[in-house]
């Protein structure tokens, strides 16, 4: 899979480092912007059997490091919901600037909530795509445990994800508070497609009902049946890709 390294600038004046996934025709029939998974990084394994899926089919694939993140400038405690949106809106926009703007929007978790949320601020988007999303995107604060209430009373905190220590401000959970996702899914506008696993225990499942129910047509549901939450199987991540490129044919 041939790609290209790039870099573009947020709202806040931060570089963010992205990579587009090039198809192997010299123009692509569309573009679609990726959005990974809260702490992730656009090189997670899953992001890229999708990206191969479907550049194959011959769509290309900007996927980037939030604020903070794998090789963007900033620092993650500063950042929200609200600045990952922006994000998104900041690299779509780098795509219309340079290349084409991109049709299809794919979050994966907690950037499947992003892309619901950025949908509106990027006009040329036609499909929607989420992969594991929470309905909520204050469903994150679950992952804080006990450690939210040190936030809530201290201002932030440090929270151990995966592994790996991150800082987490009370101006991020504030944040959380002010999304209404209900509104939002009310008033997208677009085609939908959710994936979800019946048996995600970091997001259940019942969040893809809760979007499906939400959204207005035309949308649609693929269970992934025995797949985790990070896709770590490499033959469900290829899966998704193939039906988002199929899927995606029909709208765009």
């Amino acid at each position: 899979m041939q790609f290209k390294k790039l870099e573009f600038t947020n709202e806040r004046g931060q570089t963010l480092s992205a990579r587009l996934d090039l198809t192997p025709d010299e123009k692509p029939i569309t573009y679609a912007l990726f959005a990974h998974c809260f702490t992730c990084s656009k090189n997670l394994k899953a992001i890229t059997h999708i990206s191969r899926a479907l550049t194959g089919e011959g769509i290309a694939v900007l996927r980037f490091d939030f604020t903070g993140l794998g090789e963007s400038e900033g620092d993650f405690a500063d950042t929200t919901f609200s600045s990952n949106v922006g994000d998104l809106v900041a690299a779509s926009e780098f795509l219309k600037a340079n290349f084409e703007a991109p049709r299809i929007l794919i979050g994966h978790s907690f950037g499947g909530a992003a892309v619901l949320q950025a949908a509106s601020a990027i006009p040329s988007s036609q499909a929607v795509v989420t992969i594991a999303a929470p309905a909520d995107p204050g469903h994150v604060q679950q992952a804080l445990g006990s450690t939210k209430e040190a936030i809530e009373r201290q201002g932030e905190a440090e929270v151990n994800l995966a592994g790996r220590t991150f800082r987490i401000k009370k101006q991020f959970l504030d944040d959380l508070n002010l999304v209404n996702m209900q509104e939002t899914l009310r008033k997208l506008n677009r085609a939908l497609l959710i994936f979800h696993s019946p048996i995600d225990d970091v997001v259940g499942i019942e969040n893809a009902a809760q979007i499906f129910q939400a959204a207005r047509h035309p949308k649609s549901f693929i269970s992934l049946d025995k797949a985790d939450h990070l896709l770590t199987n490499s033959n469900d991540s290829q899966y998704v890709g193939s039906i988002i490129a199929a899927w995606a044919r029909r709208y765009i």
